[in-house]
């Protein structure tokens, strides 16, 4: 007896407590439903089935149409989706170099003899910018060219003997190949005479001269750097999402650092072959004009580009919920809840792109996720079906 005694009390406990738990629980219902508990016992633990007098009375009192309450349907908050453009926009930080930059050298050796040329002097190609000590050249200049006269001279006068058989045709060519040997001779002496001047081998502006009339210099001595700063090239960096997108001729903006405040345009003028592997990134040389010389080699530019970009759909941070399955939002259609997969592709503090089946101007559930299942019923806070419901349960009461 004492053991059925404890059984009842102990089943009574078990069913006010089930009771009080759907009765209190947001979602308990839910959960019951889920595990396979009939809607009915669901619905008699709620207290939500018409029963008799006043009470069952103002049960029944909130009940829509086709016998379902008000109750039933969660409340929720939604807003609707939105759309927005990625990958549209290109910022990189870029260093520029003049579009053509020439360290000149002596083609021979010797001591500096003339300096022709100061810094800040603008040149043309081919012109002189300094001499090397040239008195041997010249006196071998010189012997060469009395030897391919003398070597002329001797070939006219064995033609003429020629004519009289007074030479042999042997005589003659080997007189004419002489000649050319001294010809030869003289223009590679006139070449070593014209080596002695050092010319600027493209024009542009000379740098600081860091030589002196009476240096002795080599062939790989720096006489003077001189840039063409008509065109500035700027090296910048993109990422590797990007390297389809840019194409050669493509309109670049930049701002010189230095320089805030002066927009400068330009154009894509090369493209490397291959991506960076360490960092994955693309080297992408753009092209700025330069007409008032305000530029120089060696400045820093923030450089921006534009794309057509990437549309995808946005929600609210709050609609994105987690599962085993991965990320998913909730939609409302009509009056029904519909659970829609997601890919997050960007998150934001206002909102989140991501890539799923919703379009523009969708529902989507910010607020009363914890009660919704899908294809469940909802009420949309704000609307007036649900204004006049929570009027009508708030009459009830």
């Amino acid at each position: 007896m004492r053991f059925l005694k404890q059984l009842a009390v102990s089943l009574v406990v078990l069913v006010v407590g089930g009771a009080a738990w759907v009765r209190f629980a947001p979602g308990a219902g839910e959960t019951l439903g889920a595990i396979g508990v009939s809607h009915p016992l669901i619905d008699a633990l709620s207290g939500s089935e018409s029963g008799g007098g006043a009470g069952g009375g103002r049960r029944n009192g909130g009940r829509g149409e086709g016998g379902r309450g008000f109750s039933d349907a969660a409340l929720v908050v939604v807003r609707p989706a939105e759309s927005a453009i990625v990958n549209n926009r290109l910022n990189a930080i870029g260093n520029g170099e003049a579009i053509r930059s020439v360290t000149v050298t002596p083609a021979s050796t010797g001591n500096l003899t003339e300096i022709l040329v100061k810094s800040g002097d603008r040149i043309e190609e081919g012109q002189v910018i300094a001499r090397l000590d040239s008195d041997e050249q010249m006196i071998a200049a010189e012997q060469a060219r009395l030897t391919r006269d003398s070597a002329s001279e001797k070939v006219e006068r064995y033609r003429n003997l020629g004519t009289a058989r007074a030479v042999t045709a042997v005589e003659i060519r080997d007189a004419e190949i002489a000649m050319q040997a001294a010809e030869l001779a003289l223009r590679t002496a006139e070449l070593d005479l014209k080596r002695r001047d050092i010319v600027a081998p493209s024009k542009g502006i000379v740098g600081i001269i860091t030589i002196n009339v009476g240096d002795y210099v080599t062939t790989s001595t720096p006489i003077a750097v001189v840039d063409d700063r008509s065109q500035i090239l700027v090296d910048f960096w993109v990422p590797e999402r990007f390297a389809s997108k840019i194409s050669v001729g493509q309109p670049v903006t930049a701002n010189a650092v230095a320089q805030a405040g002066r927009q400068l345009t330009g154009a894509i003028h090369a493209i490397d072959n291959r991506l960076d592997q360490a960092s994955r990134t693309l080297r992408v040389r753009a092209r700025l004009e330069n007409p008032d010389d305000m530029l120089r080699a060696g400045m820093s530019f923030s450089v921006m580009m534009t794309f057509d970009g990437d549309r995808y759909p946005t929600v609210d941070p709050l609609s994105v919920q987690w599962s085993s399955e991965g990320s998913y939002i909730w939609r409302v259609s009509g009056d029904k809840s519909e659970r829609v997969p997601i890919k997050i592709i960007q998150r934001n503090p206002d909102k989140v792109l991501v890539e799923a089946q919703i379009a523009e101007g969708d529902r989507i559930v910010t607020e009363g996720v914890q009660r919704l299942r899908d294809g469940g019923a909802v009420r949309v806070a704000g609307e007036a079906g649900s204004e006049r419901e929570q009027k009508v349960a708030g009459d009830a009461q």
